[in-house]
Protein backbone atom coordinates (compact mmCIF):
# COMPACT_ATOMS: atom_id res chain seq x y z
CA UNK A 1 0.00 0.00 0.00
CA UNK A 2 1.51 3.43 -1.07
CA UNK A 3 1.46 6.36 1.90
CA UNK A 4 -1.33 8.24 -0.63
CA UNK A 5 -3.67 5.10 -0.55
CA UNK A 6 -2.63 5.05 3.52
CA UNK A 7 -3.83 8.71 3.97
CA UNK A 8 -6.52 8.05 1.98
CA UNK A 9 -8.30 5.31 3.31
CA UNK A 10 -11.34 5.79 5.26
CA UNK A 11 -10.73 4.84 9.28
CA UNK A 12 -13.31 3.68 12.09
CA UNK A 13 -14.37 7.06 13.68
CA UNK A 14 -13.84 6.46 18.18
CA UNK A 15 -16.75 7.99 19.89
CA UNK A 16 -18.36 7.71 23.64
CA UNK A 17 -21.71 7.31 24.66
CA UNK A 18 -22.60 8.95 28.40
CA UNK A 19 -24.71 5.97 30.37
CA UNK A 20 -26.19 7.96 32.99
CA UNK A 21 -29.00 5.80 35.57
CA UNK A 22 -30.27 7.59 38.07
CA UNK A 23 -32.51 6.35 40.55
CA UNK A 24 -34.17 3.74 38.01
CA UNK A 25 -34.04 5.73 35.26
CA UNK A 26 -31.93 6.48 32.21
CA UNK A 27 -30.94 9.35 30.68
CA UNK A 28 -31.61 9.63 27.23
CA UNK A 29 -31.52 12.50 23.90
CA UNK A 30 -32.97 12.54 20.87
CA UNK A 31 -30.91 12.81 18.08
CA UNK A 32 -30.70 15.75 15.82
CA UNK A 33 -28.26 14.74 13.49
CA UNK A 34 -27.43 11.28 11.84
CA UNK A 35 -26.83 8.02 12.45
CA UNK A 36 -29.78 7.76 14.22
CA UNK A 37 -31.31 10.86 13.49
CA UNK A 38 -34.82 11.60 15.66
CA UNK A 39 -34.03 8.05 17.86
CA UNK A 40 -33.50 8.06 21.58
CA UNK A 41 -30.12 6.95 22.75
CA UNK A 42 -27.45 8.05 25.21
CA UNK A 43 -25.79 11.29 24.86
CA UNK A 44 -22.33 11.30 22.90
CA UNK A 45 -20.51 12.16 20.29
CA UNK A 46 -16.39 11.85 18.80
CA UNK A 47 -13.33 12.18 20.88
CA UNK A 48 -11.31 14.87 20.47
CA UNK A 49 -7.77 14.63 19.98
CA UNK A 50 -5.89 14.10 22.92
CA UNK A 51 -8.97 13.66 24.88
CA UNK A 52 -9.20 10.81 27.13
CA UNK A 53 -12.20 8.44 27.19
CA UNK A 54 -13.29 9.50 30.18
CA UNK A 55 -13.63 13.75 29.71
CA UNK A 56 -14.91 13.12 26.04
CA UNK A 57 -17.83 11.65 28.05
CA UNK A 58 -18.23 13.58 30.57
CA UNK A 59 -17.90 17.03 28.04
CA UNK A 60 -20.42 15.23 25.42
CA UNK A 61 -22.77 14.81 28.55
CA UNK A 62 -22.84 17.83 29.72
CA UNK A 63 -22.94 19.32 26.38
CA UNK A 64 -26.19 17.51 25.00
CA UNK A 65 -28.02 17.41 28.39
CA UNK A 66 -26.58 20.64 30.80
CA UNK A 67 -26.20 17.35 33.39
CA UNK A 68 -22.86 17.11 35.22
CA UNK A 69 -21.55 13.95 35.25
CA UNK A 70 -18.34 11.59 36.43
CA UNK A 71 -16.92 8.90 34.18
CA UNK A 72 -16.75 5.80 35.74
CA UNK A 73 -15.99 2.83 33.62
CA UNK A 74 -16.35 1.20 30.40
CA UNK A 75 -19.58 -0.93 30.01
CA UNK A 76 -19.16 -2.03 26.53
CA UNK A 77 -18.20 -1.27 22.85
CA UNK A 78 -20.21 -0.91 19.34
CA UNK A 79 -19.43 -0.95 15.98
CA UNK A 80 -21.92 1.07 14.26
CA UNK A 81 -21.50 0.53 10.26
CA UNK A 82 -23.32 2.86 8.41
CA UNK A 83 -23.73 1.64 4.96
CA UNK A 84 -24.24 4.28 1.33
CA UNK A 85 -26.76 3.94 -1.18
CA UNK A 86 -24.66 1.20 -3.29
CA UNK A 87 -24.28 -1.09 -0.07
CA UNK A 88 -20.67 -0.58 0.77
CA UNK A 89 -20.02 1.14 4.50
CA UNK A 90 -19.88 4.86 4.20
CA UNK A 91 -19.03 4.99 8.21
CA UNK A 92 -17.46 3.08 10.77
CA UNK A 93 -17.72 4.37 14.39
CA UNK A 94 -16.64 2.87 17.68
CA UNK A 95 -18.64 3.72 20.52
CA UNK A 96 -17.41 3.27 23.68
CA UNK A 97 -20.31 2.88 26.74
CA UNK A 98 -19.26 4.72 29.41
CA UNK A 99 -20.86 4.59 32.83
CA UNK A 100 -21.09 8.07 34.08
CA UNK A 101 -22.22 8.93 38.41
CA UNK A 102 -24.62 12.29 38.26
CA UNK A 103 -23.64 14.70 39.70
CA UNK A 104 -25.90 17.59 39.62
CA UNK A 105 -28.29 19.17 36.67
CA UNK A 106 -31.66 18.70 35.08
CA UNK A 107 -31.45 17.61 31.63
CA UNK A 108 -32.23 20.53 28.88
CA UNK A 109 -31.16 19.77 25.27
CA UNK A 110 -27.86 21.19 24.14
CA UNK A 111 -25.86 20.54 20.79
CA UNK A 112 -27.10 18.36 18.86
CA UNK A 113 -30.08 16.78 20.73
CA UNK A 114 -33.53 17.62 19.79
CA UNK A 115 -35.07 16.06 23.64
CA UNK A 116 -33.35 15.46 26.71
CA UNK A 117 -34.97 13.38 29.59
CA UNK A 118 -34.60 10.75 31.94
CA UNK A 119 -37.18 7.46 31.04
CA UNK A 120 -37.41 4.79 33.41
CA UNK A 121 -35.74 1.64 33.00
CA UNK A 122 -38.21 -0.93 32.47
CA UNK A 123 -39.91 1.60 29.79
CA UNK A 124 -36.91 1.01 27.30
CA UNK A 125 -38.45 -1.19 24.60
CA UNK A 126 -37.94 -1.08 21.36
CA UNK A 127 -40.99 -1.86 20.06
CA UNK A 128 -42.17 0.90 21.63
CA UNK A 129 -39.63 3.34 21.86
CA UNK A 130 -37.43 4.20 18.65
CA UNK A 131 -34.28 4.07 19.52
CA UNK A 132 -30.63 3.63 18.65
CA UNK A 133 -29.31 -0.16 18.79
CA UNK A 134 -28.89 -1.42 22.08
CA UNK A 135 -30.08 1.20 24.43
CA UNK A 136 -32.03 -0.96 26.46
CA UNK A 137 -29.45 -3.94 27.11
CA UNK A 138 -26.97 -1.25 27.84
CA UNK A 139 -29.22 0.54 30.52
CA UNK A 140 -29.76 -2.71 32.27
CA UNK A 141 -26.12 -3.65 32.15
CA UNK A 142 -25.30 0.17 33.52
CA UNK A 143 -27.71 -0.14 36.16
CA UNK A 144 -26.50 -3.89 37.45
CA UNK A 145 -22.76 -1.77 37.59
CA UNK A 146 -24.28 0.48 39.99
CA UNK A 147 -26.21 -1.98 42.09
CA UNK A 148 -22.48 -4.01 42.33
CA UNK A 149 -20.53 -0.68 42.63
CA UNK A 150 -22.89 0.21 45.99
CA UNK A 151 -22.49 -3.10 47.51
CA UNK A 152 -19.66 -2.42 50.35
Amino acid sequence: MTDQAFFHAPFPVPAVIAVVIHEGRALLVRRANPPDAGLWGFPGGKIEFGETVADAAARELLEETGVKGEAQDVITTLDILVPSDDGTIRQHYILIAVRCRWLSGLPQAGDDALEACWFPIHDLDPASLPMSANVDEIARRAEAMNRLSSIP
